[in-house]
């Protein structure tokens, strides 16, 4: 799925040289353009990046002879000829992202556009390595299998977003308790090498699915704002100067440790007031089968009664931390998405709204709070999209302005 802006939104990249011997430089900047702006004729590309037509032309053929890039349809003007404009070829570049959580995991493949092509499911009670892994084996070739040899040689990595000290989501005890604590220790890149020679890329389950939305959905609209992701535990991510800011460590956005107080003025993060595992020991206190919270396709109206509490304090909460984080940071916007249905996700997003209204506010411009446009899906996707983003686009989180 191709963005398309109106002209006031439209972001500018500069930073184009001409020069022969930065190639790579400008391919990415010129594919940045397309997969932000959508179909592109080249002389708007070279408006765009302050590169000559000339070098324009030149990349726009060399990435079209390497199926990288297709032309579009042709646009015709009131006199002279049509004008061509390229385009991302949905098949020029695959890539294969896995989400794991705390009930389930899910692997992708995409392509250049960001479209889901292929996906798989597992779910489990806890994500031993063992079990992940071999879902990852596995998992690459059924979603490998239905694809013509020459795409599969398109694949341009494998991206894995898994939460921040995974090792620590657990309550077991015993050898079980070791098992799990095993993930400290686990090389990601080592154990993917044992099945699989494509290049491995790590990130942050959160900041994967801030990732998904700034590329593929109503992030572009905006330069700088904070997304929410509510999962079994809430997490964060931060766009800046119209890109991702991953941190200096990968874990920028880390909302979910957010101080908070509880009801009886104790001290409390975020993950313990505002993540999904609370609806489900809601569920399980009440006799109920939490797995409903994760099958697919998502349907919760038959436990209505239990997620409208649910959302009502969550609003509260993100509420709150919004004015919190836009204390830091003048944001734009906040976004809101997370592993649940639509209309879960409008209201949750409509009663931050209101929470907000009564805030106090003082010294404050508050955020739009906007509702995210992926979906649950977000995490596996942003994974995906990060051996495509880290070898095929630019990160521009300098030299950006809007226009």
């Amino acid at each position: 799925m191709v963005r398309s802006m109106d002209k006031e939104t439209l972001v500018q990249f500069t930073g184009g040289v001409n020069q022969s011997g930065v190639r790579d430089h400008n391919e990415r900047l010129i594919l940045t353009v397309l997969q932000r702006h959508g179909p592109t004729p080249g002389a708007d590309v070279a408006r765009l990046t302050g590169l000559s037509p000339q070098t324009v032309s030149i990349i726009l053929r060399k990435l079209e002879k390497d199926e990288i890039l297709r032309r579009g349809t042709p646009i015709r003007g009131k006199v002279g000829k049509p004008s061509i404009p390229m385009e991302l070829n949905p098949d020029g570049v695959l890539s294969i992202g896995m989400k794991v959580g705390r009930r389930s995991a899910d692997l992708l493949l995409i392509d250049f556009t960001g479209k889901p092509r292929r996906q798989l499911s597992i779910a489990y009670d806890y994500p031993f390595p063992d079990t992940v892994f071999g879902f990852l084996e596995n998992g690459i070739e059924q979603l490998l299998a239905g694809e013509p040899e020459k795409l599969r040689s398109r694949v341009c990595g494998i991206g894995i977003g898994t939460p921040f000290e995974l090792w620590k989501w657990h309550d077991l005890t015993g050898v079980a308790a070791e098992k799990f604590r095993s993930w400290k220790d686990v090389n990601f890149m080592a154990e993917v090498a044992k099945f699989s020679d494509l290049p491995v890329f790590v990130v942050n389950d959160a900041t994967a699915a801030c990732h998904a939305e700034h590329l593929y959905g109503r992030g572009g609209e905006y330069r700088d704002y904070f997304y929410f992701f509510i999962g079994s535990m809430i997490g964060g991510g931060v766009v800046l100067n119209g890109t991702v800011f991953e941190g200096n460590q990968g874990n920028a956005g880390a909302l979910g440790a957010m101080r908070t107080t509880g009801p009886l003025g104790e001290s409390q993060q975020l993950i313990d007031v505002a993540s999904l595992h609370l609806l489900e020991d809601r569920l399980v206190q009440s006799g109920l089968d939490p797995a409903i919270l994760w099958k697919k396709p998502q349907d919760w109206s038959s436990i209505a009664r239990y997620v409208d509490p649910w959302i009502g304090t969550t609003a509260q909460e993100l509420a709150k931390a919004a004015l919190s984080i836009c204390a830091v940071i003048d944001f734009e916007a906040i976004f809101i998405d997370g592993a649940f249905p639509e209309d879960v996700r409008e209201e949750l997003v409509a009663r931050v709204r209101r929470y907000l209204l009564n805030q106090d506010k003082r010294g404050l411009i508050p955020p739009k709070v906007e509702d995210g446009s992926v979906g649950e899906n977000a995490r596996g996707i942003g994974a995906a999209s990060s051996p495509i983003f880290r070898q095929f686009l630019l990160n521009t989180n300098a030299g950006l302005s809007v226009i």
